[in-house]
């Protein structure tokens, strides 16, 4: 990052590094703009310049990597403009850690936005993560516009987990505002939830110890 001749990213997140970038270029555009940030990102990186694009979390979770890649390989440069990707930190797992240890065992992280993906797509996800007793990790979960799926997802989980499933609310995980509720799957829509809240649901064995909640591996104790 502080070696980058330019910064690109969503201006959200641009706002969160502003004290690392300095006066470096930045490139910043609102919500949805993915694609233009992205062409804008390699324009500068073919003219010469050290592009540092910036994602929440980690890059390859939801993040702009793949994005570059594809359009690197559609314009024929994949082989001509190095890509390096920094691993970050992704919500589920920062979620996780301020839960307890929620994901010790497997889990399925599962985003309720229909923006790119078709519902009918999510709830297949939704049916069959917990038919198989994952811990589900729901990204995106409600909007201001946008707050049935949450309750539907809730729906589904209550079809193959009991109530009493333990559940974990983190809103701006790992930022100065953040939110911590520990309820369960009946519970859960009481608390508030939307675009930067991340949800985790627990499987048949997770439980709540203290102010934690816990997957169990299976190690012996």
């Amino acid at each position: 990052m502080q070696s980058a001749d330019v910064i690109v990213g969503y201006k959200t997140y641009i706002d969160l590094i502003q004290d690392i970038i300095q006066e470096k270029q930045v490139i910043s555009t609102a919500m949805t703009r993915e694609k233009e940030r992205c062409e804008a990102a390699i324009e500068q990186a073919a003219a010469g310049y050290r592009v540092a694009v910036v994602s929440s979390g980690d890059p390859g979770v939801y993040g702009m990597a793949g994005l570059i890649l594809e359009l690197l390989e559609s314009t024929g440069q994949l082989k001509t403009i190095p890509v390096q990707i920094i691993p970050g930190i992704t919500s589920a797992t920062a979620s996780a850690a301020r839960l307890g240890a929620p994901l010790m065992h497997d889990f399925a992280v599962i985003s309720l936005s229909d923006l790119l993906t078709p519902w009918e797509t999510i709830e297949k996800r939704l049916e069959a993560a917990a038919m198989a007793d994952f811990v589900i990790v729901l990204y995106n979960p409600a909007s201001k516009k946008r707050d049935w799926q949450i309750k539907k997802a809730r729906e589904i989980c209550l079809q193959h987990k009991t109530p009493t499933t333990p559940v974990g609310i983190v809103k701006n995980a790992a930022r100065e505002d953040e939110e911590i509720y520990i309820t369960d799957l009946s519970g859960m829509l009481d608390y508030p939830i939307d675009m930067l809240t991340t949800v985790i649901v627990g499987n048949c064995s997770t439980r709540r110890i203290g102010e934690f909640i816990i997957t169990p591996r299976g190690y012996a104790l």
